[in-house]
């Protein structure tokens, strides 16, 4: 039985991972802040903290994992302007410390927000990499940690993730507001959905999809680093169209601009290249982007129903 460690097991992400090893077989740890998370069912917790160096250690310790995937890390890009250096001890030092003592295969979660200034879309591995927020300067320094370890001799592989989105999704990202809104229309909850910029783009993901890609890159003979990601940059009108569309209501009318929900829009949007994943792993998206959204609406009509 394969023995396996998730930080962030608490996350979307974590928990995702965390059911498909479980359904493999593999004896499943995962890391949370306390004892009574929400963790899939079988998952034996063990508590810790990113800040605190000796827990990570404990939890290595106790795990004794053949595979460890590394995927804690704050999620929220804006909040990483408040407070910088406790972003970069979370991400950058918490992934020193678990390169170090893991004494197995090591799976760390980078984002495509190492790219921010983006030379050109899609982004693969070696694009240039321009960063222009804190959380992308930390998630940059965590993958060169990576790459330093793999030097040593490590088997240390990277994902470099652009947006995993399910049903697990927290709603202050956007297609989570935007299926929760379209669940609120259609159940007379609400008259409008309220958004930020329509025609900024993203490269949305089903989260399973590049969970499944992480497990398959870890256990490739070669370690390396590898964009999981659909391949294609979608704008924030495309998402909504598709949610109402699975609704059956006609949006004329129903969506309403604000500038406080808008980030700042890319020059060059940052749609990942996962064509090194597709040629060297055998990994291919399962879920279409009409699925994950229909899917998230229905999650969200039967919730609030």
């Amino acid at each position: 039985m394969t023995r396996t460690l998730v930080t962030g097991v608490t996350g979307q992400d974590g928990y995702l991972l965390a059911e498909q090893l479980l359904a493999e077989g593999c004896e499943v740890f995962g890391l949370a802040r306390r004892a009574g998370a929400d963790v899939p069912a079988g998952t034996r917790v063990l508590v810790g903290d990113l800040l605190d160096e000796r827990s990570l250690r404990a939890a290595v310790d106790a795990a004794a994992p053949d595979e460890l995937y590394h995927l804690a890390a704050p999620t929220y890009v804006p909040d990483s302007y408040e407070d910088p250096d406790r972003t970069r001890r979370e991400i950058v030092d918490a992934t020193g410390v678990l390169l170090e003592a893991a004494p197995a295969r090591t799976f760390v979660a980078s984002s495509s927000e190492i790219f921010g200034e983006a030379e050109s879309s899609p982004q693969d591995e070696e694009s240039p990499k321009r960063p222009r927020n804190p959380y992308g300067e930390a998630k940059l320094a965590a993958l060169e940690a990576v790459a330093a370890a793999r030097r040593r001799g490590a088997h240390a592989v990277a994902g470099i993730l652009y947006n995993p989105e399910s049903t697990r999704r927290p709603e202050r990202f956007v297609p989570r507001r935007v299926s929760v809104g379209v669940a609120r229309i259609k159940l007379g909850l609400a008259e409008e959905l309220t958004l930020g910029d329509l025609e900024a783009v993203r490269d949305w993901s089903a989260a399973t999809d590049l969970m499944r890609g992480a497990v398959m890159a870890l256990r490739h003979d070669e370690p390396g680093d590898y964009v999981l990601s659909s391949g294609v940059g979608r704008t924030v009108r495309q998402l909504v169209d598709v949610a109402f569309a699975h609704a059956g209501i006609d949006p004329s009318g129903r969506v309403r601009i604000d500038p406080q929900f808008t980030r700042g829009v890319e020059a060059v949007p940052l749609v990942g290249d996962p064509s090194k994943a597709r040629r060297v792993l055998g990994w291919e998206p399962q879920v279409s982007f009409e699925e994950l959204i229909g899917e998230m609406v229905d999650f969200d009509l039967a919730r609030l129903a």
